[in-house]
């Protein structure tokens, strides 16, 4: 699968997941903050911990560090490139 469409899936599997009925997955931008009101999509905390499990279910990928999950949950661009060199599924 090559990129465009690892980002393709991901914005599916994040609108299924968080059930963002209201979202289409052309209406998120790669580069777009995933949290915050002002340009983000406006997720929260609990949306941070359901797309942790996401990459864990999905791509084998397991996140512990907290730290780890805000450097890696900014955007799509950053998740793909972080599910590129750490997925095991």
């Amino acid at each position: 699968m090559d990129t465009v469409q690892l980002k393709q899936q991901l914005k599916q599997q994040i609108i299924e997941f968080l059930n963002l009925t209201s979202i289409k997955p052309e209406d998120i931008r790669d580069d777009q903050p995933l949290f915050g009101e002002d340009e983000g999509l406006g997720l929260d905390s609990i949306d941070s911990l359901e797309l942790i499990v996401l990459l864990n279910r999905e791509y084998g990928i397991v996140i512990r560090d907290p730290k780890e999950g805000r450097k890696v949950l900014v955007d799509i661009n950053t998740m793909i490139d972080y599910i590129v060199k750490n997925r095991t599924k």
